[in-house]
Parts: C-alpha cells; structure tokens; sequence
C-alpha cells in the first residue's frame, strides 16, 4: 500500500481563514488517520502579494491548533535550486511548452488576451516566460471528496504560463512539480481550486508524473447562503481566536465543516477526530458557518475547564489589564452564562471598571430601596456573604418590599446594568467600602 502522504499549501499573502484551517486539518486527519506524513509547504512565489510575517503567522497558528507537520519547506528556497526551471524546460523541450515574450499575463493591452492559444506559441521564441501549450482533447479525474469523475474540455483551456520571465514558477508548475518530487499520495484544496486543475493534469501527463488523488472541499457559506465573507463578521483564524474562541472548540467546530461522522458524534477532540476520520463522511452540500453552533461548541469547551484555567484564559484575553485574583474569584459566577472568553467582560467588567447608569432603569421606589441597602451592607462589620444574604432578606421582609424589585435596583446601581451575575454574590466580592461608594452616588 503507498504510503499516505498530505499536504497544506498556503500562500503568505495574508490572515488564515477558517477555509484554510479546514483544509489543513483534513489533510493532516486523512495522513494521520493511515500513520502517514503531513507536510507543510509555503507556496511563496508571488512575491508581490506576499505579506511580511505571513509565514511565521501560518506556522504559528498551525501550532496554535496542534496540527504538526513532519516536513517543511518553502517554494521560494526551492526555486534557487532550479528546480522548477528543469522541468518548465523539459516541457518545452518535449513541445508541450513554449517560450512567450508577451509584456502582460496573457499579453494585449487590457492585460489578458482573448484568445486562448496564445501567439507566441508560433514563434519559435528561445527565451522569455514559459506557457504549456494546451492540445485539443478532453481530460478528467475523480473527484475523492465529491465521490465523481469530473472532466474538462480542452478546448475551453487557455495557454497558461508556468515560468515567469523572473524564473519564478506559477502556483501550477510548482504545485505539480512539488507534488510529485514530495510524493504527495493525496492533494486536497478548495472548491475554488478547481478550475486549475486540468492544467495540473496536464502537467502530470505531459512530465510523466503518476496524479495524486486529488479532492476538491466544499464552499463554506454565510447563514444567507453567499460565500463567507469578511464584511460580514470575522473569518479570519486570529480574528476569531482575539473574540474570544479557544483553539479546541473551533478545530471542533470546523470538522463538521463539509465531513460527518457515521454516529452522529459532534464533540471530538484531534485525537479523536484523526481515529474517526473516514474520507467517505466528506459532505456534498455546502456547509454553513453558523455563528451559534461555534458559541455552543465554545461554551461547551469553556465549561470543561477548571476556574484555575478558565480565570488565566480570561486574564490573557483581557491583555493582562486586570487582577487576576478578581478574574479568578468571580469566573464561577458567570461560567456557566459565557459561551466566549470575551463575553466575560460584558458580564463581569462592573467589578473592574464602573458602568455609567441609565436612571430611567430604577424603579419608582429607588430612593427607598437603596437607601435601605445602604444602611444594611454599612451596618455589617465582619464582612461575610452569608451575613450579607441574610440580612438583605430581612430588610425586605421588614419593609414588605417586593423582592425583585429592591434587589432590581440594587443590581443596577451597583452594577450598571439589568443583567449580571448573582447580585449579593458580586457585592460581596466587589467589597464593602467600594458597593457603599457606588450606592451613595444614587442616594440624597
């Protein structure tokens, strides 16, 4: 049996998105799952779109993720060894390429020719870039993920270049050149890939190169059925982890992204998914990015963890702005009401940072039921919440106050808001002399 071997390819031309983070989490569960090599390959030959730090950014968040490849290399490097160039050369040399002058991609003025033979083809030219001369015919290949063959007219191929002028390969030479010399067993990439590859068959047949099973994933949609887009929210690795979703619960998340288990499962962890995995469960349909289903799996991740570890994840999310005794004391009043580490702050900030209060929120007894507040939490000298509880209660009993109503405006003069945690819990925590300071604010 050959040996299993994947890639995850990306360009350094800006942030992953989760797209991205999908393709290399199949490929690296697909290697793993038969024992096999999972390679990382930086396909940095446009060296004009390239972003500086764009290749630390990938590795780092490959990392992030616990997806570790067992090869590394980087194209750029590679093509100071000629690699590329010999086998752009042979193309020529076997006629199935030809040496193209044009100034512009395809040459014509508009920077692409409307023809798909290109001219220069004719010209028997011994220097310049280097095109693949596309025949007439048809070809095809199956599809793995789509389970189906898929064919192309050749008719409808253009002439495309292989080696700039520059000597730097396309993505399409140096992806097959690389598959090939690499011993790639099985290429998986985006749907949007998918118009390239006949010219990568091509590329195989025309160099003698045995084709990989090569599998095209499905488009990821925004709930409004278009493609995911940045417009509408962040797709973006780092974007999403800086709101405040855990590694784990994302890579989770994005598994049932285009695959589905045999059982129905839905919480894996990478082991667990990689032991799973079954190329058959690759789905058809497009999947939707539902922002609810991600909250749910985060919140269920956050949840698994200790209040140790949880309160240390909030502390960093936060930027290391506030203490990280507070965090700590006051992350089993809201850990269950959090679905995302940033959701914290708009539970809890009220203890680092007082809230401005909208006085229309108090009700018609304010004045009374905060003064009594007052005079209650002052009154109390060995500071203890089961005091304080107790005698909170009584005061309400003593007035024949409504209970939701006095601890209402209790709750949003000392908080600023309708809806936090447990009140007497976050008084008590907040401390005596700080929950006098903000009662008196709102008292004559």
């Amino acid at each position: 049996m050959i040996k299993v071997r994947t890639r995850f390819a990306p360009s350094p031309t800006g942030s992953m998105h989760i797209g991205n983070l999908r393709t290399a989490l199949f490929a690296y569960a697909l290697a793993k799952h038969y024992s096999g090599d999972f390679l990382l390959r930086i396909e940095d030959t446009d060296k004009k779109r390239e972003v500086e730090g764009g290749v630390d950014e990938i590795k780092n968040l490959l990392e992030i993720f616990n997806l570790k490849w067992d090869e590394f290399y980087i194209q750029s490097e590679r093509v100071k060894e000629g690699i590329y160039k010999k086998y752009a050369e042979e193309l020529v040399k076997k006629s199935h390429a030809f040496y193209c002058e044009c100034d512009a991609k395809n040459a014509k003025e508009e920077g692409f020719s409307k023809e798909l033979r290109d001219p220069c083809r004719e010209k028997g030219l011994t220097s310049g870039a280097i095109k693949l001369k596309v025949s007439e015919g048809k070809i095809s290949f199956k599809d793995f993920v789509l389970n189906k063959d898929i064919e192309w007219d050749l008719s409808t191929i253009s002439d495309t270049t292989l080696l700039k002028s520059d000597g730097f390969p396309t993505y399409h030479l140096a992806a097959a050149v690389d598959d090939h010399l690499m011993e790639i067993s099985h290429v998986l990439r985006g749907h949007d890939w998918m118009p390239s590859t006949p010219i990568h068959l091509l590329v195989y047949k025309f160099l003698d190169f045995d084709v990989p099973k090569i599998g095209h994933l499905t488009d990821i949609l925004d709930p409004e059925g278009g493609k995911l887009s940045k417009r509408k929210g962040s797709t973006s690795c780092e974007g999403l982890l800086s709101e405040g979703y855990i590694p784990e619960a994302l890579l989770n998340f994005i598994m049932l992204l285009g695959w589905a288990p045999k059982d129905n499962k839905e919480l894996f962890s990478l082991d667990e998914f990689v032991k799973s995995f079954d190329e058959k469960g690759f789905q058809k349909a497009n999947p939707i990015f539902n922002k609810e289903k991600l909250d749910w799996f985060n919140g269920v991740y956050l949840r698994k963890l200790d209040d140790q570890k949880l309160s240390e994840m909030v502390f960093e999310n936060l930027k290391g702005k506030y203490p990280k005794n507070i965090i700590l004391e006051t992350i089993p009043l809201v850990k269950e009401r959090i679905n995302t580490l940033s959701d914290y702050w708009g539970l809890a900030g009220f203890f680092f940072e007082e809230n401005i209060v909208d006085n229309n929120l108090f009700g018609k007894n304010k004045e009374k039921h905060l003064d009594s507040a007052y005079k209650v939490i002052n009154e109390i000298k060995d500071w203890d919440n089961k005091l304080l509880n107790e005698k909170l209660m009584e005061e309400v009993k003593n007035n024949e106050f409504k209970t939701g109503d006095f601890f209402m405006d209790l709750r949003i003069a000392i908080t600023g808001k309708k809806f936090t945690p447990p009140i007497n819990d976050s008084i008590f925590i907040l401390g005596k002399n700080k929950s006098l300071k903000r009662l008196k604010k709102y008292l004559n």
